[in-house]
């Protein structure tokens, strides 16, 4: 969401930082009605790591692709709301490098999946892979979340990130119910969104 008044990055990490404190408070209250294991914690078995940076990496290509689709059609360049100071390049990367995963995979995976999936058993399958349910209800809910690029996006545009923003939050809950901890979902998510970051501005950087 952006900023209702002021420069966006300031807001957006004040804006996270209540959202982490929010879940964590909430784990807390919850792991007394609900003893489940809510994932933070470093992996005990297979960490997903590895998977978790390369597809990162992947839907950080593809993220940018969508998102600046006209302007690679139309070989322009895009058009920040902010200049390529030093400040502004380390303040955003910073905060989709490193910020972002623990303030949206804590509520998201580790509080809703794991509570939902207590709370509402159920299993989805597709040939071999299999998932509990809440997963895929929450990667939804993600993906609607992001559902404002239909207000100021061209429709293919705000279509193609739902897409993917639903396919996101398939994979983060994935690799939470597999290694039992938030750690892949972190990474996975950090490196995504640093990934689309850094093409930017060195796309922007370089015209």
């Amino acid at each position: 969401m952006p900023s209702p008044t002021g420069p966006t990055l300031p807001w957006l990490y004040s804006h996270h930082a209540f959202q982490l404190a929010f879940a964590l408070l909430a784990i807390a209250v919850f792991k007394r009605i609900v003893p489940a294991d809510y994932g933070l914690h470093r992996p005990r078995a297979k960490t997903y790591v590895r998977p978790a940076v390369l597809w990162g990496a992947f839907f950080g290509v593809l993220m940018t692709v969508v998102d600046y689709a006209p302007q690679l059609l139309a070989h322009t360049v895009p058009i920040l709301d902010y200049p390529l100071t030093p400040a502004n390049v380390s303040g955003w990367l910073f905060f989709e490098g490193v910020y972002v995963g623990p303030t949206e995979e804590i509520p998201f995976r580790a509080l809703l999946v794991t509570y939902l999936a207590a709370t509402m058993p159920g299993r989805l399958r597709l040939g071999r892979f299999e998932m509990n349910g809440a997963g895929v209800l929450v990667a939804l809910l993600f993906a609607l979340l992001h559902a404002t690029s239909f207000w100021a996006e061209p429709w293919p545009l705000a279509l193609g990130q739902q897409v993917y923003a639903f396919a996101l939050g398939v994979l983060y809950a994935y690799w939470l119910e597999k290694s039992g901890s938030v750690l892949a979902p972190i990474i996975g998510h950090n490196v995504s969104d640093v990934v689309e970051y850094a093409l930017l501005f060195a796309w922007v950087g370089m015209s």
